[in-house]
Protein backbone atom coordinates (compact mmCIF):
# COMPACT_ATOMS: atom_id res chain seq x y z
CA UNK A 1 0.00 0.00 0.00
CA UNK A 2 1.35 3.83 -0.75
CA UNK A 3 0.92 5.79 2.75
CA UNK A 4 0.59 9.41 2.22
CA UNK A 5 1.67 11.21 5.94
CA UNK A 6 1.20 14.97 6.32
CA UNK A 7 3.21 16.71 9.10
CA UNK A 8 5.70 13.69 8.45
CA UNK A 9 8.37 15.75 10.03
CA UNK A 10 6.86 16.44 13.25
CA UNK A 11 7.83 15.16 15.97
CA UNK A 12 5.17 12.50 15.85
CA UNK A 13 5.22 12.09 12.54
CA UNK A 14 8.81 11.18 11.77
CA UNK A 15 8.54 8.28 14.08
CA UNK A 16 5.09 7.26 12.87
CA UNK A 17 7.14 7.07 9.01
CA UNK A 18 9.72 4.86 10.46
CA UNK A 19 7.25 2.61 11.88
CA UNK A 20 5.62 2.42 8.76
CA UNK A 21 8.46 2.10 6.58
CA UNK A 22 9.43 -1.51 8.96
CA UNK A 23 6.28 -2.66 8.57
CA UNK A 24 6.75 -2.43 4.37
CA UNK A 25 4.64 0.01 3.35
CA UNK A 26 5.70 2.74 0.68
CA UNK A 27 5.23 5.98 2.46
CA UNK A 28 5.02 9.35 0.81
CA UNK A 29 6.41 11.81 3.43
CA UNK A 30 5.28 15.39 3.62
CA UNK A 31 6.05 18.75 5.31
CA UNK A 32 7.25 21.75 4.73
CA UNK A 33 10.67 20.50 5.75
CA UNK A 34 11.45 17.11 5.54
CA UNK A 35 15.28 17.34 6.49
CA UNK A 36 14.43 15.32 9.71
CA UNK A 37 12.44 12.28 7.76
CA UNK A 38 14.46 9.06 8.10
CA UNK A 39 16.11 8.27 4.64
CA UNK A 40 14.74 4.72 3.60
CA UNK A 41 14.37 3.08 0.24
CA UNK A 42 10.44 2.91 0.82
CA UNK A 43 10.27 6.38 1.94
CA UNK A 44 9.62 9.34 -0.76
CA UNK A 45 10.30 13.02 0.90
CA UNK A 46 7.80 15.68 -1.08
CA UNK A 47 7.86 19.23 0.83
CA UNK A 48 5.18 21.05 -0.09
CA UNK A 49 2.09 23.30 1.21
CA UNK A 50 -1.01 21.17 1.88
CA UNK A 51 -3.34 24.13 1.64
CA UNK A 52 -1.83 25.62 -1.81
CA UNK A 53 -2.52 22.27 -3.67
CA UNK A 54 -5.12 22.35 -6.13
CA UNK A 55 -5.21 18.16 -6.75
CA UNK A 56 -3.57 16.98 -3.52
CA UNK A 57 -4.20 13.56 -4.59
CA UNK A 58 -2.68 13.32 -7.73
CA UNK A 59 0.21 15.69 -6.05
CA UNK A 60 0.70 12.59 -4.27
CA UNK A 61 0.78 9.97 -6.47
CA UNK A 62 -2.65 8.58 -5.45
CA UNK A 63 -2.20 7.07 -2.06
CA UNK A 64 -3.96 4.56 -0.74
CA UNK A 65 -4.03 6.16 2.96
CA UNK A 66 -3.39 8.93 4.12
CA UNK A 67 -2.75 9.33 7.72
CA UNK A 68 -3.15 13.82 8.21
CA UNK A 69 -0.53 14.43 11.22
CA UNK A 70 -0.21 18.16 10.38
CA UNK A 71 -0.93 21.02 12.63
CA UNK A 72 0.39 24.15 13.90
CA UNK A 73 1.21 24.86 17.32
CA UNK A 74 -0.40 22.15 18.65
CA UNK A 75 0.95 22.51 22.53
CA UNK A 76 0.52 26.12 22.49
CA UNK A 77 -3.28 25.02 23.55
CA UNK A 78 -4.57 28.41 23.32
CA UNK A 79 -2.56 29.70 19.90
CA UNK A 80 -5.25 31.66 17.92
CA UNK A 81 -3.38 29.36 14.62
CA UNK A 82 -5.66 26.85 16.05
CA UNK A 83 -8.97 28.54 14.44
CA UNK A 84 -7.29 30.45 11.68
CA UNK A 85 -6.00 26.66 10.06
CA UNK A 86 -8.99 25.16 10.96
CA UNK A 87 -11.16 25.87 7.72
CA UNK A 88 -7.77 25.27 5.27
CA UNK A 89 -7.31 21.89 7.16
CA UNK A 90 -11.31 20.88 6.69
CA UNK A 91 -10.99 22.43 2.71
CA UNK A 92 -7.46 20.21 2.57
CA UNK A 93 -9.34 16.66 3.42
CA UNK A 94 -12.68 17.81 1.30
CA UNK A 95 -10.53 17.44 -1.56
CA UNK A 96 -9.08 14.38 -0.36
CA UNK A 97 -12.55 12.98 0.52
CA UNK A 98 -13.77 13.90 -2.78
CA UNK A 99 -10.66 11.69 -4.46
CA UNK A 100 -9.93 8.33 -5.20
CA UNK A 101 -8.36 7.62 -1.84
CA UNK A 102 -9.17 4.24 0.21
CA UNK A 103 -9.25 5.39 3.31
CA UNK A 104 -8.80 8.76 5.80
CA UNK A 105 -6.86 9.19 8.93
CA UNK A 106 -6.41 11.97 11.56
CA UNK A 107 -4.66 12.20 14.51
CA UNK A 108 -7.09 13.29 17.08
CA UNK A 109 -6.37 14.44 20.64
CA UNK A 110 -7.29 13.85 24.24
CA UNK A 111 -8.11 17.57 24.38
CA UNK A 112 -11.13 17.68 22.29
CA UNK A 113 -12.63 16.04 25.07
CA UNK A 114 -12.15 18.94 27.25
CA UNK A 115 -12.99 18.70 31.00
CA UNK A 116 -14.01 14.72 31.74
CA UNK A 117 -13.10 12.41 34.06
CA UNK A 118 -12.94 8.65 33.82
CA UNK A 119 -12.90 6.30 30.73
CA UNK A 120 -13.33 7.87 27.11
CA UNK A 121 -14.55 6.03 24.53
CA UNK A 122 -16.48 6.98 21.17
CA UNK A 123 -19.67 8.12 22.42
CA UNK A 124 -18.64 10.25 25.27
CA UNK A 125 -19.36 13.64 24.99
CA UNK A 126 -17.06 16.50 24.33
CA UNK A 127 -16.82 19.94 25.53
CA UNK A 128 -12.98 21.56 24.80
CA UNK A 129 -12.07 24.10 26.75
CA UNK A 130 -9.10 25.73 24.75
CA UNK A 131 -8.76 26.49 21.06
CA UNK A 132 -6.47 23.76 20.13
CA UNK A 133 -9.25 21.21 21.95
CA UNK A 134 -11.81 23.34 19.98
CA UNK A 135 -10.31 22.77 16.97
CA UNK A 136 -9.31 19.19 16.96
CA UNK A 137 -13.12 18.57 18.24
CA UNK A 138 -14.67 20.57 15.51
CA UNK A 139 -12.11 18.79 12.78
CA UNK A 140 -12.88 15.31 14.56
CA UNK A 141 -16.88 15.87 13.77
CA UNK A 142 -16.20 16.85 10.37
CA UNK A 143 -14.16 13.94 9.24
CA UNK A 144 -17.39 11.43 11.13
CA UNK A 145 -19.51 13.51 8.69
CA UNK A 146 -17.59 13.15 5.55
CA UNK A 147 -16.54 9.56 6.14
CA UNK A 148 -20.07 8.33 6.31
CA UNK A 149 -21.74 10.54 3.77
CA UNK A 150 -19.03 9.82 1.06
CA UNK A 151 -18.79 5.89 2.10
CA UNK A 152 -15.40 6.32 3.01
CA UNK A 153 -13.21 4.40 5.27
CA UNK A 154 -12.21 6.51 8.01
CA UNK A 155 -10.11 6.86 11.31
CA UNK A 156 -9.71 9.24 14.34
CA UNK A 157 -7.28 8.50 16.14
CA UNK A 158 -7.02 9.86 19.51
CA UNK A 159 -3.79 10.47 21.42
CA UNK A 160 -3.64 10.59 25.21
CA UNK A 161 0.27 11.32 26.61
CA UNK A 162 3.04 9.88 25.12
CA UNK A 163 6.31 9.47 26.68
CA UNK A 164 9.97 10.44 24.67
CA UNK A 165 13.20 10.86 25.93
CA UNK A 166 13.94 13.11 23.30
CA UNK A 167 15.27 17.13 23.82
CA UNK A 168 13.75 19.48 21.44
CA UNK A 169 9.82 19.01 22.09
CA UNK A 170 7.36 20.86 23.87
CA UNK A 171 6.28 17.98 26.04
CA UNK A 172 7.00 18.08 30.13
CA UNK A 173 9.13 14.42 29.47
CA UNK A 174 11.30 16.60 26.51
CA UNK A 175 11.43 19.71 28.76
CA UNK A 176 12.45 17.58 31.31
CA UNK A 177 15.36 15.76 29.24
CA UNK A 178 16.63 19.65 28.22
CA UNK A 179 16.67 20.83 31.78
CA UNK A 180 18.67 17.46 32.74
CA UNK A 181 21.17 18.83 29.98
CA UNK A 182 21.64 22.29 30.66
CA UNK A 183 22.20 20.02 34.54
CA UNK A 184 19.36 22.19 36.27
CA UNK A 185 18.70 20.63 39.90
CA UNK A 186 15.11 21.21 39.97
CA UNK A 187 12.40 21.26 37.28
CA UNK A 188 9.76 23.27 38.54
CA UNK A 189 6.48 21.24 38.13
CA UNK A 190 2.61 21.21 39.24
CA UNK A 191 1.23 19.17 42.18
CA UNK A 192 1.43 15.85 39.77
CA UNK A 193 -1.89 14.38 41.21
CA UNK A 194 -3.71 14.10 38.12
CA UNK A 195 -4.02 10.97 36.58
CA UNK A 196 -3.82 10.12 32.28
CA UNK A 197 -2.82 7.51 29.96
CA UNK A 198 0.62 7.32 28.95
CA UNK A 199 2.78 5.07 26.21
CA UNK A 200 5.85 5.08 25.32
CA UNK A 201 6.85 7.06 21.88
CA UNK A 202 8.08 3.77 20.33
CA UNK A 203 5.05 2.10 21.54
CA UNK A 204 2.56 4.61 20.52
CA UNK A 205 4.11 4.90 16.65
CA UNK A 206 3.94 1.27 16.78
CA UNK A 207 0.49 1.30 17.87
CA UNK A 208 -0.44 4.17 15.01
CA UNK A 209 1.30 2.47 12.01
CA UNK A 210 -0.60 -0.92 12.66
CA UNK A 211 -3.83 0.71 13.05
CA UNK A 212 -3.27 2.19 9.36
CA UNK A 213 -2.73 -0.70 7.91
CA UNK A 214 -5.58 -3.31 9.41
CA UNK A 215 -9.08 -2.06 8.00
CA UNK A 216 -10.99 -4.37 10.34
CA UNK A 217 -11.18 -1.68 13.13
CA UNK A 218 -12.42 2.07 12.00
CA UNK A 219 -14.26 5.10 13.36
CA UNK A 220 -13.19 7.46 16.52
CA UNK A 221 -10.28 5.15 17.78
CA UNK A 222 -8.16 5.62 21.23
CA UNK A 223 -4.59 5.20 20.95
CA UNK A 224 -4.20 4.57 24.48
CA UNK A 225 -2.57 1.92 27.04
CA UNK A 226 -6.28 1.96 28.77
CA UNK A 227 -4.68 2.32 32.27
CA UNK A 228 -4.50 5.64 34.64
CA UNK A 229 -1.44 7.11 35.93
CA UNK A 230 -0.73 9.76 38.54
CA UNK A 231 1.17 12.23 36.04
CA UNK A 232 3.52 13.01 39.56
CA UNK A 233 4.48 8.81 38.95
CA UNK A 234 4.84 8.60 35.53
CA UNK A 235 7.25 11.66 35.08
CA UNK A 236 9.80 10.27 38.73
CA UNK A 237 9.90 6.79 36.49
CA UNK A 238 11.17 8.83 33.82
CA UNK A 239 13.55 10.46 35.62
CA UNK A 240 14.50 7.04 37.06
CA UNK A 241 14.46 5.17 34.02
CA UNK A 242 16.85 7.58 32.01
CA UNK A 243 19.46 7.79 35.21
CA UNK A 244 18.57 11.67 35.32
CA UNK A 245 19.74 13.35 39.05
CA UNK A 246 17.13 16.30 38.13
CA UNK A 247 14.40 16.21 40.87
CA UNK A 248 10.90 17.71 41.04
CA UNK A 249 9.87 21.30 42.50
CA UNK A 250 6.21 20.45 43.56
CA UNK A 251 3.67 23.16 43.31
CA UNK A 252 5.78 25.75 41.31
CA UNK A 253 2.95 25.98 38.89
CA UNK A 254 -1.17 25.80 39.48
CA UNK A 255 -2.71 22.87 37.95
CA UNK A 256 -4.73 24.07 34.65
CA UNK A 257 -8.14 24.68 35.25
CA UNK A 258 -9.30 22.68 31.85
CA UNK A 259 -6.67 19.48 32.85
CA UNK A 260 -8.81 16.40 34.51
CA UNK A 261 -8.05 15.05 37.71
CA UNK A 262 -8.54 11.89 36.09
CA UNK A 263 -9.36 10.99 32.56
CA UNK A 264 -8.09 7.87 30.25
CA UNK A 265 -8.46 6.07 27.34
CA UNK A 266 -11.08 2.90 26.64
CA UNK A 267 -8.41 1.00 25.07
CA UNK A 268 -11.02 -2.02 23.68
CA UNK A 269 -10.78 -1.05 19.92
CA UNK A 270 -6.87 -0.78 20.43
CA UNK A 271 -6.76 -4.23 21.75
CA UNK A 272 -8.67 -5.95 18.83
CA UNK A 273 -5.73 -4.23 16.39
CA UNK A 274 -2.55 -5.43 18.82
CA UNK A 275 -4.63 -8.83 18.82
CA UNK A 276 -5.26 -9.16 15.20
CA UNK A 277 -1.76 -7.83 14.23
CA UNK A 278 0.12 -10.51 16.81
CA UNK A 279 -2.26 -13.40 15.36
CA UNK A 280 -1.16 -12.87 12.14
CA UNK A 281 2.51 -12.71 12.84
CA UNK A 282 3.35 -9.24 12.64
CA UNK A 283 1.32 -9.04 9.04
CA UNK A 284 -1.72 -7.09 9.04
Amino acid sequence: MKILVTGANGYLGRGIVESLAKLGQEIVATDISTEGIVELDNINKVEADLFNLDDPYTFFGSPDIMLHLAWRDGFVHNSKAHLEDLSKHMLFLDKMFNSKIKKISVMGSMHEVGFYEGSVDENTETNPMTYYGIAKDALRKYVIQEGQEKSKDYQWLRAYYIVGNTSGGSSIFSKIVEAERKKQKLFPFTTGVNQYDFLDYGEFTHRIAITLVQNTVLGVINVCSGQPMRLSERVENFIQENGFDIKLEYGAFPDRKYDSKAMWGNSEKMERILSEFNNNGGIS
